[in-house]
């Protein structure tokens, strides 16, 4: 293979590098739609703050940023298959999500884990990078273990990453839904009032926090010596493969 070949390929890789680190970051969130958010926080249902919560922080959601909304216990009672995909990642969804969660019911079960996965699934977690926001005023209800899974999901995707609210919980029921968010390197945000919810929603998904920057390649790595050892003017590619 001849310097110039080597340093056209290095220059391909360069270019799918940058572009895949471009690529719009994808999410979905994922609201905890079972009876016990009929529950009162301040003298309001919490799924009513839920849905104020919503709508108020996602009209600063990045641009960018492809977002999408899953419930579950919305639709029937004592079912633990009841966990829907209401809108599909996408860009601009701030609106369609919106209408979407002031449109629930609020009657069934706690499968937070199943959906967690779903939701994973639907982002394609062993392919590309991935971000689930669960947001859950109860504990699993479904004979699932979100622990379990967390370490599943960290093992098989991509860039993996649960942030979980636990809306309203005890310090103890947090302990017990947090695992999840820590073993794929997420984090667990106690809400406790419609503040705290809004200032969750805008940590996990108007802001989240950045990426670690790459380290720099080594001087003598394949990318430098490709082009150290490109032809000089006036030398044949031949003289130097």
């Amino acid at each position: 293979m001849t310097a110039t070949v080597r340093y056209m390929l290095g220059m391909v890789m360069l270019l799918v590098l940058t572009t895949a680190s471009m690529a719009a970051d994808k999410a979905i969130i994922v609201l905890d739609a079972s009876g016990s958010m009929w529950g009162q926080i301040d003298g309001r249902p919490k799924l009513e703050i839920a849905r104020e919560s919503l709508r108020n922080v996602l009209q600063s959601m990045p641009s960018d940023l492809e977002l999408g909304f899953m419930a579950y216990g919305h639709r029937e009672k004592g079912n633990c298959s009841d966990i829907e995909l209401i809108v599909p990642p996408a860009a601009a969804t701030a609106n369609a999500i919106s209408m979407a969660a002031d449109n629930l019911k609020f009657l069934g079960k706690t499968p937070l884990s199943q959906a967690v996965k779903q939701a994973a699934e639907a982002l394609r977690y062993t392919e590309d990078k991935a971000t689930v926001v669960l947001i859950t005023d109860g504990l699993e209800t479904c004979n699932a273990d979100p622990c379990a899974l967390g370490k599943e999901l960290e093992a098989s995707g991509v860039d993996f990453t649960a942030h979980v609210v636990g809306f309203g919980l005890t310090a103890e029921e947090g302990r017990q839904v947090a695992c999840l968010a820590d073993n794929t390197g997420g984090k667990y945000i106690q809400a406790d009032d419609a503040k705290g919810l809004e200032d969750a929603l805008v940590e996990t998904v108007v802001a989240p926090a950045p990426a670690p920057e790459p380290e720099p390649a080594p001087a003598d790595g394949p990318l430098r010596r490709a082009v150290t050892d490109s032809p000089r003017p006036g030398e044949s590619s031949d003289a130097v493969a």
